[in-house]
């Protein structure tokens, strides 16, 4: 995601992309009606078809310059648009319009030269089509409904079965697609879905990784909780951080459960208790959180005394002010008279 949603071998360049360099003299757009050069020749896009049936393989000459055999049975080309998945019906009847001609094309769009798979550089083109930042909420839900096995990777029926999930041939269709996503990603069961998703989606399976780094972690509990942030998020995200406990890592069963945790336990952590079935990572991130609010405490209330000292000084030194008033106004006669009387002798010796 760095600058896809996901690959977060850095975590700092947010969730993702591995190089920000890219060759200019490489656009996505050369792959649109080619057909993709990387899965040997395979798919040629949709516009030479006459007709609205799948692609059909041919006999013509193949890779290696040599020329299939004439025989009667029909031979495949490699990478094959999905010959043999799909029924002709299947190709453009959907019931709601759906083609999955044009899902074909757009995936050749993006495709890798030599992979045949959406990767890094294609999904960042990808996303820039849809006009949506790649380390952003809409693309990992995007992701969720494509089931994407692997971060900052579409491969071929991923990204065709996404489409058809979403009911979209075009990016105009993916676009207008976003608001009902989101809606369906509040959902209680949804989100569930989605947020243990986001941890499969989140580890290096090449690696044969089984928990995730602590700097993907926090980069993923922030995207996922976009819509509905947690109050105890940032300071749970503060404990990771901070790192007291020398936590590397996170398990499958401390990310499934901080779920539970957000749902059950008050901001306040009053109700929680060691005694019930949590991760010890939760009783020392408890214990932090108490800790830190006992300190601050202590320190706001230093600061409430020292002001009420500073008050106290500025009000009772210099006779200034209003208590100073107070003690003025009930001795002003007598001060008064004194002073008329000293006024009177003194004019009368003068």
């Amino acid at each position: 995601m760095g600058q896809c949603v996901t690959k977060c071998k850095n975590p700092t360049s947010s969730l993702g992309s591995k190089s920000g360099d890219k060759d200019p003299s490489k656009s996505h757009s050369k792959k649109g009606g080619g057909g993709g050069g990387g899965g040997g020749g395979g798919g040629g896009g949709g516009g030479g078809h006459k007709d609205d049936s799948c692609p059909k393989s041919s006999s013509e000459p193949i890779n290696n310059g040599t020329k299939a055999p004439d025989v009667t049975v029909e031979t495949s080309l490699a990478p094959p648009l999905l010959l043999g998945e799909y029924t002709k019906e299947e190709c453009w009847a959907e019931g709601d319009g759906v083609s999955l001609r044009r899902i074909e094309e757009m995936f050749l769009r993006y495709k890798d030269e030599q992979e045949d798979a959406i990767l890094e550089e294609g999904m960042e083109n990808f996303c820039e089509d849809l006009h949506v930042d790649p380390a952003e909420f809409r693309v990992l839900v995007l992701a969720w409904k494509f089931q994407a096995a692997t971060m900052c990777k579409f491969t071929r029926k991923e990204f065709v079965e996404g489409c058809r999930a979403i009911k979209a041939d075009s990016l105009e269709g993916i676009c207008s697609r976003f608001s009902v996503l989101l809606e369906e990603a509040r959902g209680e069961e949804s989100f569930k879905d989605l947020y243990r998703f986001t941890f499969q989606f989140g580890l290096d399976v090449e690696e044969g990784q089984r928990s995730l780094q602590r700097g993907i972690a926090v980069a993923l509990w922030r995207l996922v909780f976009t819509q509905d942030t947690p109050p105890v998020l940032e300071r749970w995200l503060d404990f990771l951080s901070e790192n007291p406990c020398g936590v590397r890592g996170i398990s499958r069963d401390t990310w499934n459960m901080f779920l539970n945790f957000t749902q059950s336990i008050g901001p306040d952590l009053s109700n929680y208790s060691e005694d019930e079935a949590w991760p010890s990572l939760f009783d020392s991130f408890v214990e932090w959180e108490t800790e830190r609010r006992r300190r601050e405490q202590e320190q706001q209330q230093r600061e409430e005394e020292e002001e009420e000292s500073e008050r106290r000084r500025a009000t009772g030194g210099g006779g200034g002010g209003d208590a100073g008033e107070e003690v003025d106004c009930p001795a002003l006669p007598s001060l008064t008279d004194c002073s008329d009387a000293g006024a009177a002798q003194g004019w009368t010796s003068h």
